[in-house]
């Protein structure tokens, strides 16, 4: 007999964006749906990497190194942006101490809800606009770009 839980995702056609990941049952808040994968890349290969603007799967890691979820990736690759997203992608450390992407559920989320994570681009001093977002959420910035720090309040005196 198999106890297992049923895979929490799927992968098919997306509304917002090619392909996108969909929850196959109703998942829990902070349920963890999967580590990102993919192959890694150091600080120093990414320096050499001949970058192009197609479609790309790189997530980069606190230490400079990025995982390519294009070689070797699994579904979570698939996972939309979202300026409201109902999923969050955070760094954990696996028994080895390597950096590692886990990407859990936000809140409660119904069986057929796409899956959808913030991009939050660092993108340098590129326009922002060069990122258009188009997931529809009624607070969407326009961008796939992370948003500009909050402004200090200025004190009057």
């Amino acid at each position: 007999m198999n106890d297992a839980p049923a895979p929490a995702f799927e992968v098919r056609d997306s509304h917002v964006h090619g392909l996108g990941a969909f929850a196959t049952r109703d998942l829990r808040r902070g349920e963890r749906l999967g580590l990102y994968a993919g192959r890694r890349w150091s600080a120093a290969e990414i320096e050499r990497l001949d970058w192009d603007n197609a479609l790309t799967y790189f997530f980069g890691l606190s230490d400079g190194s990025m995982i390519d979820g294009r070689e070797g990736g699994n579904g979570t690759r698939h996972f939309n942006h979202s300026c409201a997203p109902n999923c969050a992608a955070y760094e954990v450390e696996d028994e080895d101490g390597k950096l590692q992407i886990a990407i859990e559920a936000k809140r409660a989320i119904r069986a057929g809800e796409e899956l959808f994570i913030d991009y939050s681009l660092d993108i340098g001093d590129e326009d922002p606009a060069d990122f258009e977002c188009r997931c529809g959420a009624p607070r969407c910035r326009g961008t796939m770009a992370a948003p500009p720090p909050p402004k200090k309040a200025r004190r009057r005196g």
